[in-house]
């Protein structure tokens, strides 16, 4: 990855400390109140077509 990003310009880097105007008791609301509502229901894994002309058929 590092490679990747280098030889694009980038550098991989981490916030040294968090920033001053996080709330973190709005972030704690968030994740409990309106994290579980944006998450993506998982798919349930089921038998598919690896026709793209007919994808009912079998």
């Amino acid at each position: 990855m590092w490679r990747l990003l280098h030889r694009h310009g980038w550098s991989w880097q981490c916030p040294a400390r968090r920033a001053l105007e996080r709330d973190e008791h709005a972030v704690e609301l968030w994740k409990k109140d309106v994290w579980p509502q944006v998450e993506a229901p998982r798919r349930r894994s089921g038998p598919t077509s690896s026709s793209r002309t007919r994808p009912g058929s079998r």
